[in-house]
């Protein structure tokens, strides 16, 4: 098993996600292609671009890489138990609408738990992080991350919600009315997993399929800023399942334990 400590992991991890946004801007600045998989998500340029960038920077670790591109081309690696997981563009609808609401995805997985992620949006230059250090936000500035400062998630007397702009569901206006929701946040990709990190939304339902390279990021800096992330059993999210096309299971993110474990009986219930 590779032993590399996990702050350089970290660091590591940061630089890879700084290069691949670079490739993506380039990209971003001119006519976009679009291609259709065969699950019938689009893909672009920029996509495969972003996670050869990704892989290249990841392979000094010693450690295998899951990709998004890599296992749509058939390429998956034996993953043992410390693995990477990475989404060179996730939010691709929203890269095509040209809203910025996409990011660059990286992880460390140990023993099924992301236990580090970075997550950064090429157009704002928002970067966050989490490890077992805690989790942090800065800016990308001049190929650095500059501006760290630390982050938590926070509690309101009624929660703010973040949902999906391309995939939103029926039960999500029922949910609101139960769990009297303050307001609900519209926002496009891992970035939403990032709104709870920070303290701007407490609870985050997925009703729609999602993929474990939409989320070991995510998840990995909103467990280091407090937060959770659960299935609808009220068990933690968990990764490397294969034998499942590494597709997860509906979930719940939240501020709080008590918070996820009322969301996920709540969307339960509504999907009975």
């Amino acid at each position: 098993m590779n032993d590399t400590p996990a702050l350089a992991l970290t660091d590591l991890a940061v630089a890879a996600a700084i290069a691949a946004a670079q490739v993506i801007l380039d990209v971003y600045q001119r006519p976009i292609h679009v291609v259709t998989k065969d699950d019938g998500s689009p893909v672009t340029e920029a996509d495969a671009a972003a996670e050869a960038v990704i892989i290249a920077h990841l392979k000094t670790s010693g450690l295998p890489v899951l990709g998004e591109e890599s296992v749509a081309a058939g390429i998956i690696p034996a993953l043992g138990d410390r693995y990477w997981v990475v989404d060179p563009l996730d939010g691709t609808k929203e890269f095509i609408k040209r809203n910025g609401e996409f990011t660059v995805n990286i992880a460390l997985v140990e023993h099924g738990c992301p236990t580090m992620g970075v997550v950064l949006a090429p157009v704002s230059g928002e970067i966050f992080a989490g490890d077992a250090g805690g989790a942090w936000t800065g800016r990308v500035v001049d190929g650095q991350a500059t501006e760290r400062r630390a982050i938590h998630t926070s509690l309101l007397p009624r929660p703010r919600i973040v949902a999906s702009r391309s995939h939103g569901h029926a039960a999500l206006e029922q949910l609101c009315r139960t769990l009297d929701v303050e307001s609900d946040v519209s926002v496009g990709s891992s970035l939403k997993f990032c709104l709870l990190a920070r303290g701007d939304a407490q609870l985050y339902p997925r009703f729609t399929p999602t993929c474990e390279w939409d989320t070991a990021a995510g998840q990995a800096v909103l467990e280091a800023a407090g937060g959770v992330v659960v299935t609808l059993d009220g068990a933690p999210m968990r990764y490397g399942k294969g034998e499942l096309a590494f597709l997860n299971p509906y979930f719940v993110a939240a501020a709080t334990p008590a918070l996820a474990e009322s969301g996920a009986a709540e969307m339960q219930r509504l999907l009975a």
